[in-house]
């Protein structure tokens, strides 16, 4: 049943393919709980990984794991190969490589914090317009300072900075409150105590360790361990979207290849579009619609077609449809709104059809010549070749220790960033401080105003007295005007800063990471 240059998914009363030059034109695969969307997702990675397509999947309740393991010719899934005509039916396991955010059932996934940017990490913390804002600013102070922003700590220690000195801020880029900053400080412990702590640092993922192929030429399948983090949904659908949008970011455009580069698959696709702002929104379309030209594929996998925004469902041409129930209104909606997205079949009713559909079926469209999708068919779904179900504990951590990625991310590195920075000019100023305190008569420099500002910035400290020798005021006077011209400077800076941050490099540095291409387009 194998065709050059298409995978076959399953019968109808033809064999039904996905040409794989037009797998990049993304797709969907919906379906009731139990009706079988994990088995879809499970044999089409496995014919693109015997493509040499390399895929990524999170596995939310641990079944997709079984791909890294030979089947068993099991009675049911025997029969239901003879029905459809697969000779020969072949058990095989699939090159595996298991990630995990929290490096407990798999390789650590890792970013930056700079990686993210403020725009994603404003979605992950669930901030307001307000509260964004804020930090965008926090990170122009960042790139104007030059702290490296790599793990929680050093976000933490610039927004204390911020908060510290919200008012200098204010007057440059509009209001900064420490209300506003100690409202993302809170969101940030949130984050920590979810396990987000183990997620930004370093060493940070490079895209390419996910794109690998055997050298037999079969594509690697990446599975992302998720039980434990689809209790934290926000952080869940925040990563997806991030790494989709480093793969944007980081691939060369190459058009309609006659092999995708790589397929991505985007599972409980409705906590992607939850509440997302339609900034947010507008921006995953475009990234949907571009990142086709990269040779990606994409496949959204969701219980209800109506979990995807009209404008993202617009542009996913493949599509897997199995069993919906219609026991209320809005679940009649959800089936009348699949049944129209289909190319009519005459020789059925698609509406009906898609409620009397048993585990293992599905109505099935794929793109053909020219793009155009085919008239829908009811298809009996093929068996897959790898394990159905989750593999043992002790499986799992044999294939992740001879993982080629095995000794590339398991030991965590923390080099100076913003953390050590801040906190050496803190050690610099307490003894300038000191030294202050330790001369006849002398006082510890005051908090507040410009001194104190760069004070915490640049650990200077200037002594007051009332009984100040004739050097010594000297001295005071030459310091103040010396403040006094730098903090000048740096608000001039600043100002040119904002002027030109959309030509500059330090405006394309707002918006790096997630979506950067996209928002410097």
């Amino acid at each position: 049943m194998q065709d050059d240059g298409k995978l076959f998914v399953g019968k109808s009363v033809k064999p039904e393919y996905l040409t794989y030059k037009l797998a990049n034109r993304h797709g969907l695969i919906t379906g009731a709980t139990g009706t079988g969307k994990t088995v879809t997702l499970q044999i089409l990675a496995e014919g693109f990984s015997n493509a040499g397509v390399p895929v990524f999947a999170a596995d939310i309740k641990g079944d997709l794991a079984g791909i890294a393991a030979k089947g068993e010719a099991k009675e049911g899934l025997v029969k239901r190969a003879a029905e459809i005509g697969l000779e020969p039916y072949t058990q095989e396991a699939f090159p595996t490589m298991f990630w995990d955010l929290f490096g407990e059932q798999g390789t650590p996934i890792r970013a930056t914090v700079s990686e993210m940017g403020p725009l994603l990490l404003a979605r992950l913390m669930n901030l307001n317009d307000t509260q964004e804002g804020v930090l965008n600013i926090a990170f122009r102070v960042a790139d104007q300072e030059g702290l490296l922003l790599l793990d929680l700590k050093d976000l933490q220690s610039l927004l204390t900075l911020v908060g510290e000195t919200a008012d200098q801020l204010t007057l440059r880029y509009g209001n900064v409150s420490k209300t506003s900053v100690g409202a993302i400080q809170r969101q940030l412990l949130i984050l920590e105590n979810q396990g987000a702590l183990n997620f930004f640092g370093e060493p940070a993922l490079k895209i390419e360790d996910m794109m690998r192929t055997t050298r037999d030429g079969r594509g690697y399948v990446s599975i992302l361990a998720a039980d434990k983090l689809m209790q934290s949904p926000r952080l869940y659908a925040t990563f997806l979207l991030w790494l989709l949008s480093e793969l944007f970011e980081n691939m060369d455009e190459v058009g309609d290849p006659d092999l995708p580069k790589m397929v991505f698959f985007f599972d409980e696709a409705h906590l992607l579009f939850n509440d997302a702002p339609p900034a947010l929104l507008e921006k995953i379309e475009q990234v949907v619609r571009l990142i086709r030209s990269k040779g990606v594929g994409v496949y959204f996998v969701t219980q209800n077609p109506l979990d995807v925004p009209d404008r993202v469902s617009s542009q996913l041409g493949n599509r897997v449809q199995h069993a919906l129930r219609a026991y209320s209104p809005r679940e009649q909606k959800a089936v009348k709104a699949a049944a129209s997205t289909f190319r009519q079949n005459p020789a059925f009713d698609t509406q009906e059809a898609i409620m009397q559909l048993g585990v293992g079926e599905a109505l099935v469209s794929m793109l053909e010549n020219k793009g155009v999708p085919s008239m829908v068919e009811k298809t009996l779904i093929r068996p897959p070749s790898s394990r159905l179900g989750p593999i043992t504990p002790v499986e799992r951590q044999g294939i992740i220790q001879n993982s080629p990625v095995a000794n590339l991310y398991s030991t965590t590195e923390d080099r100076e960033s913003a953390y050590e920075v801040l906190q050496k000019r803190a050690q610099e100023t307490a003894a300038s401080v000191e030294e202050a305190q330790g001369e006849p008569g002398a006082e510890a420099p005051t908090g507040g105003g410009v001194g104190s500002i760069l004070g915490s910035l640049f650990g200077i400290g200037v002594p007051r007295n009332k009984r100040l020798t004739a050097t010594q005021r000297v001295t005071r006077e030459i310091t103040r005007t010396v403040t006094n011209r730098v903090a000048g400077n740096i608000a001039a800076n600043l100002g040119k800063s904002v002027a030109g941050s959309m030509g500059s490099s330090v405006g394309r540095a707002l918006v790096r990471g997630a979506l950067g291409s996209i928002l410097r387009r």
